[in-house]
């Protein structure tokens, strides 16, 4: 069931009753319905965040600090709640517990790319010298157009208008302070890796929870998709968590 926050700027899929205690937030090219198993039973929304499924995109680049803002504004009725972030909803409730811990009574992140445990390579000369001819006017925007898909990974060459500028603009942002704030702070946190996540790479997983003094789990036989025995795992954290801030579990 779909329902609205904040004043029907925000989508959700509701779950259970109202007040949520949980809010879980999806990752990129995804949508709010990726958590009908680990929310099953509980009091939950599961935030479409906007660009993805049924909530329109914004009309100009957001990062995830724009995102979180819309989100504390959704929840901010209802907080403190448990947040669970996959992926790009992940990198969303970092910004948000950091800056916002209040509205925040816990935190479950799986497969969240936080860290680059190195630099990117540069691009080739070839590549470097079309920009600078694309930016003075002797290469065609179409042609460069073509040649950033030849080089982008699958989500950027799907990625259409403004999202494809809003998921540049998120790829290269930085979380150190975000980690930093959440290790100083008093948000309980876990964090849920696939064993074989390449999407966000387990090692780099492992270093952004050590960063923000988390707990760091990893799931046997599992990749970075809200599937199988991850699920599973990132529900069986989540039910731990909202036992410890004494709230039951499903009916």
């Amino acid at each position: 069931m779909i329902t609205s926050l904040a004043g029907g700027r925000v989508l959700a899929e509701k779950h259970g009753s109202t007040p949520p205690r949980v809010v879980a937030l999806h990752g990129w090219g995804r949508d709010g319905t990726d958590f009908a198993t680990i929310l099953s039973g509980l009091d939950a929304v599961s935030i479409h965040l906007p660009g993805f499924g049924p909530a329109p995109a914004p009309e100009t680049a957001w990062g995830t600090d724009d995102y979180a803002d819309l989100v504390a504004e959704a929840i901010a009725a209802f907080a403190p709640v448990i947040i669970v972030g996959h992926s790009f909803g992940g990198r969303v409730a970092v910004r948000l517990a950091a800056r916002r811990p209040e509205l925040v009574a816990g935190l479950v992140l799986t497969g969240v790319p936080l860290v680059k445990l190195q630099a990117p390579a540069a691009p080739p000369l070839s590549y470097r010298l079309a920009r600078w001819a694309n930016r003075r006017g002797l290469l065609s925007d179409a042609r460069m157009d073509y040649l950033r898909n030849q080089r982008g990974s699958a989500d950027y060459r799907a990625a259409q208008g403004v999202l494809r500028s809003i998921l540049v603009r998120v790829v290269n942002e930085s979380y150190d302070d975000d980690l930093a704030a959440l290790a100083e702070g008093t948000v309980p946190l876990q964090f849920v890796w696939g064993e074989h996540d390449t999407a966000a790479p387990t090692d780099a997983g492992r270093v952004a929870a050590e960063r923000a003094g988390s707990p760091f789990r990893v799931v046997p036989g599992t990749a970075h998709l809200l599937a199988g025995d991850l699920e599973l795992a990132v529900r069986e954290e989540l039910l731990g968590m909202l036992a410890a801030h004494g709230q039951e579990g499903p009916a």
